[in-house]
């Protein structure tokens, strides 16, 4: 009979390097190894953290490891809790269905989301309810969640929604929204939010409607909610701890540029420790949800800032949590709709809530992209090029005023879009 550690040995050797979204192989083989890991009771979590920090140390292990980690700590809870996780969905008609010849990019991914939060949540206080709502997609997104939902062994506890039935309402979050154009998630996540609380759940989960995050991580989001009372978790992809696997190439070398400027006006955010703001992984108490909704100022890809700054505007309490990611890049909306797009939307969006919000910021980098982030195109002209200032700055540094200041961006600025032709030279 093998000993626990050498049981260990074996199953980090023959963990694979290999992790595609796509196969439900890989899911399964997952939570096969979790499974595993998790009967080595004599193995110390300490053991685990270290084996998976190592720089050869295989994919899947790695993941397995966050989900051991995950629902070791959901296995210590003793109170009652549920959850409502919400996503949105618009062009998921692909990645809701499972992969085929005809589907190269299909992930399954409301049933891997069910499969996930019962993996989680078997034999522990914790209940879960499931939010999928169509943000006005015009590929039948939701008839195609609702179809799977009521296939589903678990129908009751899925809800599939429509934003176009939550903006009828005379009242509420979303009576300022005219229409579901106009929303780009945010309208989505914030009707989805609305019901969960009707539905009297604890706290609420925001995702995104791939396989990006698994869902058997929702004990790590849980810990901090349920130890040190936070009210706002958000998940952290920068933190050394999480397991990154993201395709940046689809920025050019101006992304510096984007972020020092987004981190220069939004630096009452990012001087909190708050560097991932966009990570689709946040848990929201109910309190939080009610300050935080009262009055949203942006609809968009954008309200993750403007929900962060809402939590400061009222002293909520939030801590951030390392976790695993795997970027779902093919059937990406940043993809489809154009990564600048989404750029300009992030820009305008945090510099519209940090106004409506009343936290201070940097007036004169908000005039900078006031004058100069007026449409996709500046952006564009921008993206393949970088000031000296920037040239040599390391991601830390970005949003520091002193390595350029909103005079010099504005000045560069001018130029570069004024002779793109001869900038990119």
């Amino acid at each position: 009979m093998m000993t626990p550690r050498e049981d260990l040995e074996q199953l980090y050797r023959a963990a694979s390097n290999q992790f595609d979204l796509t196969e439900a192989s890989h899911q399964e083989a997952l939570l096969e190894l979790a499974d595993s890991l998790l009967d080595l009771q004599r193995t110390p979590p300490e053991q685990l953290i270290l084996l998976s920090q190592k720089e050869d140390c295989p994919l899947a292990f790695r993941l397995a490891v966050k989900l051991v980690l995950s629902r070791q700590y959901a296995e210590q809870i003793k109170q009652p809790i549920t959850v409502g996780v919400v996503f949105a969905m618009w062009g998921e008609h692909h990645r809701l269905l499972g992969k085929s010849s005809n589907n190269p990019n299909g992930e399954n991914s409301l049933l891997t989301k069910v499969n996930q939060l019962d993996w989680i949540c078997r034999d522990t206080p914790i209940d879960w309810r499931l939010y999928p709502v169509d943000d006005g997609c015009p590929h039948a997104s939701f008839d195609i969640a609702t179809r799977i939902a009521e296939n589903s062994a678990q129908s009751a506890k899925i809800q599939v929604l429509k934003l176009s039935d939550g903006i009828k309402l005379d009242h509420g979050p979303l009576v300022n929204l005219q229409h579901v154009d106009d929303s780009k998630k945010g309208g989505a996540i914030i009707h989805g939010c609305v019901q969960a609380l009707e539905d009297n759940v604890d706290a609420v989960l925001y995702t995104d409607a791939d396989n990006s995050v698994h869902m058997g991580q929702l004990g790590l989001i849980l810990q901090p909610f349920i130890e040190q009372h936070a009210q706002v978790v958000l998940g952290n992809r920068k933190h050394p701890m999480s397991v990154l696997v993201k395709q940046e190439q689809r920025w050019g070398i101006g992304i510096k540029t984007l972020r020092h400027m987004q981190r220069m006006v939004g630096s009452s955010i990012f001087s909190k420790g708050i560097h991932d703001t966009q990570a689709a992984y946040k848990l929201f108490s109910r309190e939080a949800l009610f300050c935080i909704l009262a009055k949203p100022s942006v609809f968009d890809f954008s309200f993750d800032t403007d929900w962060i700054l809402a939590a400061m505007q009222h002293n909520l309490k939030i801590d951030t949590i390392p976790f695993a990611f795997v970027d779902s890049a093919a059937e990406s909306a940043s993809i489809t709709q154009g990564p600048m797009s989404t750029w300009l939307t992030l820009l305008q969006g945090l510099v519209t809530a940090l106004r409506a919000r009343n936290i201070y910021y940097s007036k004169e980098m908000a005039q900078v992209i006031d004058e100069h982030v007026r449409t996709a195109k500046d952006l564009e002209l921008i993206i393949d090029t970088l000031p000296d200032e920037l040239l040599d700055a390391k991601d830390c540094e970005l949003g520091n005023e002193a390595l350029m200041t909103p005079q010099a961006l504005s000045t560069w600025l001018t130029k570069v879009k004024a002779t793109p032709f001869e900038s990119s030279l």
